[in-house]
């Protein structure tokens, strides 16, 4: 008997798009409580082709209990997934990052508690990183299942592009900082940046938070402290990213460069840009779309360097532990177990494990050593493995360990620090009237 693979919609929405549109176009492929479940996740190669196989091998293999899949782009996807939960018209399963916005949805009621669930399937919870459940976890239940791969940041760099004008990678800030004219003087872009897409920006500031002050001035943020932005070490940071800014550091124009057209990483490869802060999946981008750039040997990589004087241990990283599934609690009975079936034996099977190996990624299922080490992107993945495996302090993205609300207000407030139209001091303002309350 022939099996029915699933209707799967691509939905790269502008920002400008009405909601209400948006949501109309999803179509069958959204929430209805009919004709089987419904899943919305990221678009984009490769990483969506390892989704979608992982959706069409649990389709072959349960012809009674399908899922209909949609795919976004990341910067619509954060604004459409967050309204359609909002208006009670979520997708059956929920892909997220965990953490504040996880929490958020918890209190608001939206999503399943799986806590009972992962005690009696404790199978599933015992061949996954034991790290990846804190931002599933929230006042001590589970509320997500984490999936697919751990992803540090990570300070990319072209190695031609370094020969050429003669320089070694930077050790510490000060490299980086003597680096920039010299990049500058020959053509180059110091740094390639997707600066519209704000998240991209927002990754500068954690590592120099981190480095500079340690993990503890960020905890304060998510803790709740009055004026915990106000913090020395904060100002210091914020301080030290503009001083990059104004001196040239990023690609002109990277204000209106998006991350989701993979622009900034393309600037990397064909050496228009010497170095690139970025996530660990990017090397399965510049794989599949530089040439030969990465099979060559020209893309190096390190973790961000120590700042001289800075409290932060060199060993921290920050980026996403994992990445998560939630089930939506206004999914039908029905639709609960299809989910519940497809986290039990559909996520992270042989198969999407060797895909994600195959990409340049590290799944967070334990046991895959071997495979990692015979991988031909071998060196990359051990690289990512020890960063986090060995970090002391392993920190969640910050838009995705604060609230939406707070999370919104620090990515606009961080555009216009990296534009260079609010001071540091205006900043910390900013973000202290809305987190501390």
């Amino acid at each position: 008997m022939a099996i029915p693979l699933p209707r799967r919609t691509l939905l790269g929405l502008a920002a400008g798009v009405p909601v209400s549109a948006a949501l109309a176009a999803c179509g069958s492929s959204g929430p209805s409580k009919s004709g089987g479940a419904t899943y919305w996740y990221l678009s984009g190669q490769p990483q969506q082709g390892v989704r979608a196989g992982a959706v069409d091998a649990f389709n072959k293999a349960h012809p009674k209990q399908q899922i209909k899949d949609t795919t976004f782009q990341n910067d619509a996807y954060k604004t459409k997934i967050k309204t359609a939960i909002g208006a009670g018209q979520a997708p059956t399963i929920i892909w997220g990052w965990g953490g504040g916005t996880l929490r958020t949805y918890v209190k608001a009621g939206q999503v399943e508690d799986l806590t009972s669930w992962f005690d009696e399937h404790s199978e599933v919870k015992k061949r996954l990183f034991p790290s990846s459940f804190a931002a599933a976890t929230v006042d001590g239940k589970i509320y997500a299942m984490p999936c697919e791969t751990v992803q540090p940041i990570i300070l990319y760099y072209n190695r031609k592009v370094f020969d050429q004008v003669g320089v070694n990678p930077p050790k510490s800030w000060d490299d980086i900082m003597a680096l920039v004219p010299k990049f500058n003087a020959k053509g180059i872009a110091p740094f390639s940046l997707g600066g519209q897409s704000r998240w991209t920006n927002m990754m500068w500031l954690e590592f120099l938070f981190d480095r500079i002050g340690g993990p503890e001035v960020f905890q304060a943020v998510i803790e709740g402290e009055k004026n915990a932005w106000s913090n020395p070490h904060a100002i210091a940071a914020l301080t030290k990213v503009q001083e990059l800014v104004k001196a040239h550091g990023f690609i002109k124009g990277f204000s209106s460069i998006t991350a989701d057209s993979n622009a900034d990483q393309a600037l990397l490869y064909t050496g228009k840009a010497a170095m690139m802060l970025h996530g660990s999946w990017s090397y399965g981008i510049q794989q599949a779309d530089g040439g030969d750039f990465v099979s060559s040997g020209a893309l190096g990589y390190m973790t961000f360097p120590p700042v001289e004087g800075g409290k932060g241990d060199p060993s921290d990283t920050v980026g996403n532990p994992a990445q998560y599934l939630s089930i939506s609690a206004k999914a039908s009975a029905e639709q609960k177990k299809i989910a519940k079936d497809f986290f039990a034996t559909g996520v992270l099977q042989d198969t999407e494990v060797k895909k994600w190996i195959d990409n340049g990624s590290v799944p967070i299922r334990l046991g895959t050593e071997k495979a990692l080490a015979a991988s031909k992107s071998a060196d990359f993945l051990q690289f990512t493995y020890d960063i986090a495996s060995k970090a002391k302090v392993f920190g969640q993205s910050w838009d995705q360990a604060l609230s939406p609300t707070a999370a919104e207000t620090l990515l606009d407030n961080i555009v216009k620090l990296f534009q260079l139209s609010i001071s540091p001091k205006q900043f910390v303002r900013n973000l202290n009237e809305v987190t501390g309350k």
